[in-house]
């Protein structure tokens, strides 16, 4: 069995419609390993791993074959599988890279929180230094004890692709302290990650401006936040700062009538005499919630 055959099946079977050179790369170095694919012998491989000049020739032939496509991102790493359907931006970022996932306004969108169709895709990501601790232990998963000899072949590495644009979307990228893989859905069937439902109502108060806005945050509040109360709870009660609760607890309870034992709790968060804001980026103003200790700084009939 001719080693193209295999690379482009074992493409295929990913099911993904992109795929970066990591990816290529470490399919080529496995069937170069083991010189052989669901149990047939694999011709004319005379070494025991591939080397970049390697790794180059066969996308080249995948791409001439018409199985690949390099002119879906002008990234020579990132290729769209034409066997697959058309990928959704979402999609291709998640494909791209393995740590992001689609959060607030285009969440919102996901989840059906909100009527705007947002011209940027909004996504969040580990900060840099964590992305690079995160992208070493996949790629010690990947490969386990043979790392070193990928890492000498000079074959493509796991590393950050996004650009500033996908599919005629700006690409806003959101590097979170707070990231975990506990914080997004994998969407069954697709390449798809999304903020679930409490994180992205925790990321509508604790960063407004990527959701809309606080008023359309406000709005989509006071006609979603009941039915999700639980969720919306939950997420701010285990990830949440003191200023985070305070702001939910403010906007659940005496804007929105809605009562928790956990809400009640929130409030030993409350901080007398000092300059909290509902909106951290907004002015202050001396208008206050006496119960939350917070500065409303919002213009009421802006509602």
């Amino acid at each position: 069995m001719k080693i193209i055959s295999a690379l482009s099946t074992e493409i295929g079977e990913l099911k993904h419609p992109v795929v970066t050179g990591y990816q290529i790369g470490l399919i080529l170095f496995q069937l170069y390993s083991e010189k052989k694919f669901k149990g047939q012998l694999l011709t004319n491989i005379r070494k025991n791993s591939p080397n970049y000049d390697d790794y180059s020739r066969y996308t080249k032939e995948l791409i001439s074959f018409g199985l690949l496509n390099s002119d879906l991102v002008s990234h020579n790493e990132v290729f769209g599988v034409l066997s697959q359907s058309s990928p959704s931006a979402e999609e291709i970022a998640c494909c791209i890279d393995p740590f992001v996932y689609v959060s607030h306004l285009s969440a919102m969108e996901y989840h059906g929180l909100t009527d705007r169709f947002p011209k940027m895709l909004f996504l969040t990501a580990p900060k840099q230094i964590n992305w690079t601790q995160l992208a070493q232990k996949k790629m010690e998963k990947d490969l386990g004890e043979d790392l070193p000899t990928y890492l000498a072949t000079g074959l493509p590495k796991l590393k950050r692709l996004l650009e500033k644009k996908i599919s005629k979307k700006t690409i806003n990228i959101h590097s979170s302290v707070t990231y975990s893989p506990g914080a997004y859905l994998n969407i069954k069937g697709q390449s798809l990650r999304v903020s679930s439902i409490g994180r992205t109502f925790f990321d509508m108060l604790h960063n407004p401006s990527l959701c809309g806005g606080i008023y359309h945050v406000l709005d989509v509040y006071r006609e979603n936040a009941k039915r999700y109360l639980r969720l919306i709870v939950d997420e701010v009660d285990r990830h949440g700062s003191a200023i985070d609760k305070v702001r939910a607890g403010y906007v659940l309870n005496e804007r929105l009538g809605l009562s928790e034992p956990c809400i009640e709790k929130w409030r030993e968060n409350v901080q007398r005499g000092g300059s909290r804001k509902l909106v951290a980026d907004e002015p202050y103003k001396p208008v206050f919630s006496e119960r939350w200790c917070l500065s409303i700084n919002i213009e009421e009939s802006a509602e």
